[in-house]
């Protein structure tokens, strides 16, 4: 056919067929392509390097470079079955994080969402549900288009986890789906559900054969937290899920993985010059976690009562976040990099020889907290009056490697604290020798670098600076970055981007089972002293913890940041 047409010719033909799905590519993703004059025009198209074909088996784009960044990473066919699908965490997040992803326009556009749960519903009625979450918790503006092209794709399965005829409506909703939405056999499970149910899930899973992927499409499990309660269980349910799932198949979310300003933290020192020469034992006294709440357990006492503060928070996001702060540069941003230095963090983690002096664990007591009258955590409903649950916890850890040996690591969590923030505070140590003498500096701190986590996401460095007068006065003053003032798009939720990973296939920001055993080894010793030495200490609603905790770090001759 093309003999008659001049080779030149046809090139341009192909050029101009490029161009155009380049363009529809694009649009389709809500990417604006933005010229040297400013005038809106497409750019030219990179062009494949390992073929000259227009087609693509893998369901890629055929005219994506991997080097492009003008493009977001958009997922390919597949579709989201959520267990659990009417709790909390599904409907505050999991829905309007699915919503938020495809109104940026990365899901392809046959996406399917599957919910299964205890609820006499129809599909219908689940997609009405899922309306109301995304009305009422979506990050992006409701667009009726977008709404209407996902509610086409969901699906409800109503049932418990050992009711078997409900897996099978399940496989047979899946493959449904497959010849309707051409989700390509494409399936993440995402086991929104308490712990107890993970090992009956996946079993259920496997006994349907739900778990095997067709030739060519993936299967791939998602676990929230938390990953076991001690060593043993954590170790006996990866056990049980690496059965059915492969290793590199199961994805546990870990939320703070996922915020933007964590992600920065490694940006800040692989990607600059300036802090990476002063990250270690030679400049930096101390660093500092925290991660406060300004609220109680709620209605979350069969939850809560008996895992406590420790296991819902150190053992994995403070840990996590200290594996980054204090972890090598990887050889290179891939999941397997990354598990390798946090995995030598981990390791090499050594507690305090006198576990009473260098931990402290607390319960929140009634007090006036916001102008309001709370209850202690004693006093909420469901709550044994004997309960040694700690609401508050507070270590000192070491890290002992060439880097950090001699800096402690303190780490702090609690509920009905100060104020709700996530932070990392690398306090710095004072300068060998002041040339000011002490009435100068009578006011001036440590310098330190601050990661805000949440809510105000962002970095603060502190130092010193001379106060404007005829005298020599040194105070602390800030530098501030704040990601809502620096860039011109608002961050992402944790979610989007950690559901959006798991449709890629990109585990980097998702924590391994190795790391999770690791974690509950520096955590058992812990408990284990806890249970057999006396109760928690008592502290006020709206306070910073126990004053146990101010006094750890005063035999340390340090003091707590205030937020």
């Amino acid at each position: 056919m093309s003999e008659g047409i001049p080779q030149t010719a046809e090139q341009e033909t192909k050029g101009t067929k490029e161009e155009k799905e380049a363009r529809a590519a694009q649009e389709a993703a809500g990417v604006e392509q933005t010229g040297v004059s400013g005038t809106a025009e497409a750019a030219p198209a990179p062009r494949r390097a390992d073929t000259d074909t227009d087609t693509d088996t893998d369901f890629g784009n055929p005219l994506r470079d991997p080097r492009d960044r003008r493009l977001p990473r958009i997922a390919g066919p597949s579709g989201l079955v959520i267990f659990g699908v009417t709790g909390d965490l599904s409907r505050k997040k999991l829905m309007p994080a699915v919503y938020d992803l495809a109104n940026r326009g990365l899901l392809p556009p046959g996406f399917s969402l599957v919910g299964f749960a205890r609820r006499d519903w129809e599909d219908q009625d689940f997609a009405q549900v899922v309306h109301d979450a995304v009305r009422e918790h979506a990050r992006t503006p409701f667009r009726e288009e977008v709404w209407q092209q996902l509610a086409e794709g969901m699906r409800f399965i109503p049932g418990d986890f050992d009711d078997d005829t409900a897996f099978k409506q399940l496989r047979s909703a899946v493959e449904e789906l497959d010849a309707s939405r051409g989700t390509s056999g494409n399936y993440a499970f995402y086991l929104s559900v308490p712990p107890k149910f993970f090992p009956k899930v996946v079993q259920q899973l496997k006994k349907h054969k739900l778990a095997d992927a067709p030739e060519g499409s993936w299967r791939r499990a998602v676990i929230e937290k938390p990953f076991g309660h001690d060593l043993g269980s954590a170790e006996e349910l990866n056990r049980i899920v690496h059965d059915v799932f492969d290793p590199e198949q199961v994805f546990r979310i870990d939320h703070y993985l996922g915020k933007e300003t964590v992600q920065n933290l490694l940006a800040l020192r692989f990607a600059n010059t300036m802090f990476e020469p002063i990250w270690n034992r030679s400049y930096v006294d101390h660093v500092q976690i925290t991660m406060a709440e300004d609220i109680g357990i709620g209605g979350r006492a069969g939850y809560y009562d008996g895992i406590g503060a420790a296991r819902d928070v150190i053992q994995n996001h403070l840990l996590q976040l200290m594996a980054l702060t204090a972890m090598e540069e990887p050889a290179a941003f891939d999941a397997s990099s990354l598990l390798t230095e946090k995995l030598k963090v981990l390791k090499a983690v050594r507690l305090p020889q006198d576990l009473g002096q260098g931990t402290v664990r607390g319960q929140y007591a009634a007090a006036w907290q916001g102008g309001t009258k709370v209850r202690g955590y004693l006093e909420e409903d469901g709550i044994d009056q004997s309960s040694t649950t700690d609401t508050y916890a507070a270590v000192r850890l070491q890290v002992d490697n060439r880097r950090w040996a001699g800096v402690p690591f303190y780490l702090r969590t609690g509920k009905r604290l100060g104020r709700r923030v996530t932070e990392i505070a690398v306090v710095f140590q004072r300068a060998p020798h002041s040339p000011f003498d002490s009435t100068a500096t009578e006011e001036l701190g440590s310098n330190a670098i601050v990661i805000r986590v949440q809510p105000d996401e962002g970095m603060t460095v502190r130092f010193g600076s001379k106060v404007p007068g005829t005298s020599m006065e040194i105070r602390d003053v800030t530098m501030d970055f704040a990601y809502g003032e620096s860039f011109t798009e608002s961050s992402p939720e944790a979610y989007e981007r950690l559901i959006l990973d798991v449709l890629l296939g990109d585990a980097n920001l998702f924590p391994r089972h190795q790391e999770v055993e690791e974690s509950w080894k520096i955590l058992d010793p812990i408990e284990q002293y806890w249970a057999t030495h006396g109760r928690p200490a008592q502290y006020a609603s709206g306070s910073w913890g126990p004053e146990e905790a101010d006094e750890m770090l005063a035999r340390d001759g340090r003091s707590w940041r205030r937020p």
